[in-house]
Order: structure tokens, then C-alpha cells, then sequence
């Protein structure tokens, strides 16, 4: 069961990693919608499912703190740089 677990958190973090690569090669700044981030994933050929799919991985890193979510419809997500 342990070993599930840490499979499945392994794979939540590079979903995420695999966002913020995308996000840095494509110079994205600022707010982007879950749309928008899923619409540059495909163009850096990183298959992710879908919006959803995306929302749902940079929602739950919005707990942390690591990503800041902006309330509106449709939600925007504010990824900080790794640099600062």
C-alpha cells in the first residue's frame, strides 16, 4: 500500500514539474488559465489530458502555497518563478 502511495505522489510531483518546464521554456508570465496552460503543453508536445487535469494538479499545489490561484470564471493560476 505504501508503495502506491509514493507512486502516486511521485507522479502528482511530475505533472507538476513537467508544468513549470513548459511554463519556463515558453517565457510565461503573469496569470494563464488552466485552458491556456493545457493549450502550451500540447504545443511543447507534453500530453496532459485536459484542463481539468491541469486545474486539478496546480489546485492542490495552491494549498502549499507554491501556486497562487486568482477567484474569477474561469479560475487563472499565478505559478511563482523557481528563480526568485
Amino acid at each position: 500500500m505504501e508503495a502506491v502511495l509514493y507512486l502516486c505522489m511521485a507522479m502528482r510531483e511530475g505533472e507538476f514539474e513537467r508544468i513549470l518546464t513548459v511554463l519556463e521554456e515558453a517565457d510565461a508570465d503573469g496569470t494563464l488559465t488552466a485552458r491556456e496552460i493545457c493549450d502550451l503543453l500540447e504545443e511543447h508536445d507534453e500530453a496532459f489530458g485536459s484542463a481539468h487535469r491541469v486545474a486539478t494538479v496546480l489546485g492542490r499545489r495552491a494549498q502549499s502555497g507554491e501556486v497562487e490561484v486568482i477567484q474569477g470564471q474561469p479560475y487563472r493560476y499565478r505559478v511563482p518563478d523557481r528563480d526568485n
